[in-house]
């Protein structure tokens, strides 16, 4: 059985790395929006999941009702969040087919959290970096 080229295989795990880097900088540019109550509620987060724009109607503001609109806000903050995640996964799933190259011990190129992993990580983090 033929020996695998490791030389050949590092340099195609280098590019791979370096186009989900790249990936992850196109994913700071994008943006998603979400809604709740009928539009009320408007919520727009970046790719890289951070929140960019929270817009409240006036007539989701009732002084009698604050929880309706705190609902709202974390109805859309999290839906808004939801779709950036998915996003996220779409354009790094096609770099890797899929696998997760976290688990197979190479650095840099992690699950969820890791570079190259889905910002935020699903965990709190920031794409694998200390806060």
């Amino acid at each position: 059985m033929p020996q695998p080229n490791m030389q050949q295989m590092l340099k195609q795990v280098q590019k791979m790395q370096a186009d989900m880097m790249a990936a992850q900088e196109q994913l700071k540019n994008e943006t998603v929006e979400a809604s709740a109550g009928g539009g009320m509620v408007k919520v727009k987060a970046s790719g890289d999941l951070e929140i960019k724009e929270v817009v409240i109607s006036p007539e989701a503001v009732d002084p009698d009702d604050v929880e309706l609109l705190q609902d709202l806000v974390l109805a859309a903050t999290n839906e808004a969040l939801r779709s950036a995640q998915e996003l996220a996964a779409s354009k790094m799933g096609g770099l890797t087919g899929g696998l997760d190259l976290g688990s197979m011990g190479l650095p840099g190129l992690g699950g969820p959290g890791g570079p190259g992993g889905l910002p935020g990580g699903g965990k709190g983090g920031r794409g694998g970096f200390p806060r």
